[in-house]
């Protein structure tokens, strides 16, 4: 047995995979954010991002089983690290007070599941357009109208509230998850932490606003 693989079948080693995957994940969700921002500029440049995408589709289909593979690590090693936990504990506590635990803390197998459940569903409405309005395509008929289908996906109110509501689910299960990460990766410095840990949060709160801002202008009238 190598000593990666020792390390990584460690509890220890779980929690720096699940830092680092984390991170890659936080970094995808800011360049996601970034491009659905373009939604503010018009059809032509939200469209014209979409199809250069396309233009791509080896790269393009490398990004998405890279990020879903990061995704799945990410998930597997947060269940595995929890049942390893309630293991430890099998009869729990006879009396328990979370002093220092927060919600989010005490529910990010939960928050993570809900994220993943919305992933699929998001996949599926607005990338696949399985569910949901159908797809409209650009002039010519072949590549799909981003734009429009963004309209009319979050012209639904209650797909765009659910949107808005796992948006601030995201928020906390990001919050707690980046300060867990500075922690699992070793950045304890008693003067630059606490800033680093501020900058996160600021980061996390601009990534979700971000991705909230979208579906309330289209409910606010936007591109109609």
């Amino acid at each position: 047995m190598t000593w990666y693989s020792t390390f990584l079948g460690s509890s220890i080693g779980k929690k720096f995979l699940m830092a680092l995957t984390g991170m890659a994940l936080l970094l995808f969700l800011l360049g996601h954010m970034a491009g659905n921002l373009q939604f503010f500029l018009g059809p032509d440049v939200l469209n014209a991002y979409a199809a250069k995408l396309r233009h791509y589709p080896a790269l393009l289909l490398g990004m998405r089983v890279g990020l879903g593979l990061i995704f799945v690590i990410h998930i597997v090693t947060a269940i595995q690290l929890n049942l390893a936990n309630k293991a430890a504990r099998p009869e729990g506590y006879a009396s328990w007070s979370p002093l220092k635990s927060t919600l989010a803390s005490r529910t990010m197998v939960q928050s993570g599941l809900l994220i993943l459940g919305y992933t699929i569903f998001h996949l599926l409405h607005l990338t696949m357009g399985v569910v949901g309005p159908e797809h409209k395509l650009q002039a010519g008929g072949h590549v799909p109208d981003a734009y429009a289908n963004v309209v009319a996906g979050f012209s639904h109110p209650g797909i765009a509230i659910f949107y808005i509501l796992l948006m601030v689910v995201l928020f906390f299960h990001l919050i707690h998850g980046t300060q867990s990460a500075l922690q699992t990766l070793g950045f304890n410095h008693p003067k630059y932490t606490p800033l680093l840990q501020r900058a996160l949060a600021v980061l996390v709160f601009v990534i979700c606003a971000g991705f909230i801002s979208v579906p309330i202008a289209v409910l606010l009238g936007c591109g109609c």
